[in-house]
C-alpha cells in the first residue's frame, strides 16, 4: 500500500547472515485506513503513521487533507 499523503512506500533490500548470505526482501510502510474527521467532513484515507502524527501539528498536512474528496455520510 502507499500513504495518500506522502506517496511513501515499500522498498526492496537483503536480508543478511551471520555468514554473510544475501537475500531479497520487502519493507513495508506502516500504513493504515483511516477515517479523518476536519471541518465537519469525512475523509477515509490510507495513511502511514508517519503522517497521521504530523497532522495534528503541521498545516502543510491538513492543506493536503482538504484536496481529498470527502466521503458522503
Amino acid at each position: 500500500m502507499r500513504c495518500e499523503l506522502c506517496l511513501k512506500s515499500g522498498m526492496s533490500g537483503n536480508n543478511v547472515s551471520h555468514s554473510n548470505r544475501h537475500t531479497k526482501t520487502r519493507f513495508k510502510a506502516n500504513v493504515h485506513k483511516q477515517t479523518l474527521v476536519q471541518d465537519g467532513n469525512q475523509y477515509k484515507v490510507k495513511i502511514c503513521s508517519r503522517c497521521l502524527r504530523s497532522l495534528h501539528k503541521s498545516p502543510k498536512f491538513r492543506k493536503a487533507l482538504a484536496s481529498l474528496k470527502p466521503v458522503a455520510h
